[in-house]
């Protein structure tokens, strides 16, 4: 039996608390403790350590890594659950473990993460991203498309050859005169580009049926804005697309690619596109770089109901 009085001051701190019920829903391993939670690894690892130590969670390995759960006596149970109620953080932790529990239980998912890693290491003629998005477009059905923060338009041009109409907005004037150049010249007159900010998006409310941010979400002052911007514009049922980096290390992107923000990880992108209202959110990586800095792509989906 552990000592009480240890243990007491041990779920006195606020981090070793919220480790400790999240261990007491789901046994997980440090780096899924560390998506949740956002801390580094060393600093996880050492309060694990200490809970270990007096008994209040165990582990045990599991292929590469160690799995933990808790292992708080009975006695302790009930002022662990009412103390870690008292913390802040406490709601958005449980989001977050809700997040990494479909992850891991999507076996469709994890096989694509294995297959996006693979495509294109080997030679197939024909084969290629642009290809197959190309195909995918075609395929696909969409009246009214928003492509927020379009840049020059090639993904815009590329969905007006199917939508109904699609509504390119960008910050830039040269960006939005050179879209439309290239909308007359190749003929695109359902392809509408617009000047306008992805926080201030010059569209009405409820009139698209698709809202995608391609690789432009890491650009805007405040993300969560620009989201609840896509929500505000479309219509119930209507569905959101985002094409953003994984979160990195590479500073020089700021100055080089003028970022304002390094990535997202999947955890912090679901948990701002949940919070702007949307539902069915999903997350996984579609891309790896093998040339540094290795830069990842992370696909993010959800609805508005």
């Amino acid at each position: 039996m552990p000592s009480i009085l240890n243990c007491l001051k041990l779920i006195a701190d606020p981090t070793r608390l919220r480790i400790l019920l999240l261990l007491g829903e789901e046994s997980l391993s440090v780096a899924e403790l560390q998506q949740i939670l956002g801390m580094g690894q060393s600093r996880i690892s050492t309060q694990l350590s200490q809970l270990k130590k007096e008994g209040l969670v165990a582990d045990q390995r599991s292929g590469k890594n160690n799995i933990y759960t808790a292992a708080v006596p009975v006695e302790l149970e009930r002022i662990v659950r009412e103390a870690a109620a008292e913390l802040p953080e406490t709601e958005k932790d449980g989001a977050s473990l809700r997040h990494i529990l479909r992850k891991r239980k999507d076996h469709v998912r994890a096989y694509f993460d294995e297959l996006a890693g693979k495509f294109g290491r080997e030679y197939v003629p024909g084969r290629s991203w642009k290809g197959l998005a190309e195909a995918m477009l075609k395929i696909l059905n969409y009246e009214v498309v928003a492509d927020l923060g379009a840049g020059e338009g090639t993904l815009s041009q590329l969905m007006a050859q199917r939508a109904t109409r699609v509504i390119a907005i960008d910050h830039s004037e040269k960006m939005v005169e050179f879209g439309q150049k290239l909308a007359e010249e190749n003929e695109l007159p359902n392809l509408d580009y617009r000047l306008g900010d992805i926080e201030e998006v010059p569209i009405e409310n409820a009139e698209v049926d698709l809202a995608i941010f391609s690789q432009a979400l890491h650009h805007a002052e405040h993300p969560e804005v620009a989201l609840a911007e896509a929500y505000r514009i479309l219509k119930p049922g209507g569905r959101l697309v985002v094409l953003d980096l994984l979160q990195h290390t590479f500073e020089k992107a700021r100055e080089l690619y003028f970022d304002t923000w390094l990535g997202f990880s999947e955890v912090e992108l679901a948990e701002m596109i949940a919070a702007a209202g949307f539902d069915e959110v999903e997350t996984l990586i579609v891309d790896r770089e093998e040339i540094p800095p290795n830069f990842q792509t992370m696909l993010a989906t959800a609805s508005k109901k």
